[in-house]
């Protein structure tokens, strides 16, 4: 059974920094495409970043653009979300994603699997 469990949300001052984690099991994921998701209330499911799992290939929507940074763990089976100089924007519950190929990146339907989501909210 494949599972997603995020961690690492929380409070955070505007400016501050915030590292997400998703530890992901029940299968090898090294052929898959790992994301991030966040949703606020009341709008629609928004893409922030991707990588290929061997980490050659990285994409992320332009609003995080040199803020954010999505990584993979030594062990292949973490993936990291680094967020600097966060904005009250950001606040979302945050939701790591896998699916197995590049097709449909930015749209959330198109992903397989799901964690349950880790809140961020980020204070003015």
């Amino acid at each position: 059974q494949v599972q997603l469990v995020e961690s690492g949300g929380g409070l955070v001052q505007a400016g501050g920094s915030l590292r997400l984690s998703c530890a992901a099991s029940g299968r090898t994921f090294s052929s898959y495409v790992m994301g991030w998701f966040r949703q606020a209330p009341g709008k629609e499911r928004e893409f922030v970043a991707a990588i290929d799992w061997t980490g050659g290939s990285t994409y992320y929507t332009d609003s995080v653009k040199g803020r954010f940074t999505i990584s993979v763990g030594n062990a292949e089976s973490t993936v990291y979300l680094q967020m600097n100089n966060l904005k009250p924007e950001d606040t979302a519950a945050y939701y790591c994603a896998a699916k197995r190929s590049l097709l449909g990146l930015r749209d959330w339907v198109r992903w397989t699997y799901w964690g349950q989501g880790t809140q961020v909210t980020v204070s003015s």
